[in-house]
């Protein structure tokens, strides 16, 4: 899929079509495959995220999802979200006059290499301690579910549990582990529609 065709429902405000449309075909021009995720375009190598592009109030961007790593010798990446975000980064544009393209390039073709390569920043496991629920177990025991359960990742096991305990009153509870049953059954994580 060619940029044209990933709609970017990231440019909220259409102040940066032309702007742009000038990012999109210089991705165009590597090995990256145009998607739409999360609702704006996302390029990927082996199916694996390296950068989106979107316009924003003041500036359109192009950003990495493991810049961390990149090199940075123009000095342009900033994270977004300090404290918060790890390895995602930024670039900034302000015009069409800010965009270089063999700069871009640059840049593009360092952060499909370190994908390559496999770098990136291991997620934070929110997973490792938790507990699963009784009202879960016994679902779980009753329906003979328990090693089907065991065979999900930790973190996958850490999303049932979590959207289980989301839940405030115990039938919404009930309701929640009847919904993921079939799911674990059929070895389906919670959000594996999403990736």
């Amino acid at each position: 899929m060619k940029a044209e065709e990933a709609k970017n429902n990231w440019n909220r405000n259409d102040l940066w079509q032309e702007e742009l449309a000038l990012l999109q075909g210089i991705l165009d021009k590597t090995e990256l495959v145009a998607t739409t995720k999360w609702g704006g375009s996302v390029y990927t190598v082996n199916g694996k995220n390296v950068i989106g592009v979107g316009g924003f109030k003041n500036y359109f961007a192009i950003w990495f999802f493991n810049g961390v790593f990149l090199s940075d010798p123009k000095k342009v990446l900033v994270n977004a979200n300090e404290g918060v975000t790890k390895s995602l980064r930024q670039w900034r544009f302000a015009s069409v006059d800010e965009v270089d393209e063999k700069v871009v390039l640059a840049y593009v073709n360092e952060a499909i290499a370190n994908e390559n390569e496999g770098k990136s920043v291991p997620a934070e496991s929110k997973s490792k301690n938790f507990v699963i629920p009784e009202l879960l177990k016994d679902a779980l025991d009753q329906n003979n579910l328990k090693a089907s359960f065991e065979n999900f990742t930790p973190y996958k096991q850490f999303e049932f549990v979590e959207y289980i305990d989301a839940a405030k009153q115990e039938k919404t509870k009930l309701s929640r582990i009847e919904k993921i049953l079939p799911m674990i059954k059929n070895h389906i994580g919670l959000n594996d529609k999403y990736r």
